[in-house]
């Protein structure tokens, strides 16, 4: 049996599908199976990689560390609405993430983590049907 040796492994790692493919495959998916009021799902660009000007800028104006990704703004059975954070097959909620969806949850929102854009695809349509 061949060792792995750690740079093969660091490579396997960067090959992997961004959270940003996952993000467009999402929303594609949920447009091609016509997802209900589609419209009323935003994503909160508060990730990426952004020089300090901008960084301030946009704190400035109210952007906020943590928030999920998705928003879903529609009522379903007892939740207000639906909060999904989206990760990378091998993605970690940070801190902030955690105390977000944890403080949306105590306002009647149905939150959730997922990893890859398919268990998030599963997530909106359980919701939409009322089995979560």
């Amino acid at each position: 049996m061949a060792k792995i040796k750690a740079k093969d492994f660091q490579d396997t790692l960067r090959k992997e599908v961004s959270e940003h493919r996952h993000a467009v495959s999402l929303i594609r998916a949920l447009e091609l199976n016509k997802f209900p009021e589609l419209e009323r799902v935003v994503h909160i660009p508060n990730g990426g990689h952004r020089n300090i000007g901008v960084a301030r800028k946009l704190k400035s104006e109210g952007v906020r560390r943590g928030v999920p990704d998705y928003l879903y703004f529609k009522r379903v059975g007892e939740y207000t609405g639906l909060a999904v954070e989206l990760k990378k097959l091998r993605g970690r909620a940070t801190k902030e993430q955690k105390e977000w969806l944890r403080h949306l949850s105590q306002e009647g929102w149905s939150t959730h983590i997922a990893l890859g854009w398919e268990e998030a695809f599963e997530i909106f349509w359980k919701y939409i049907r009322g089995e979560l």
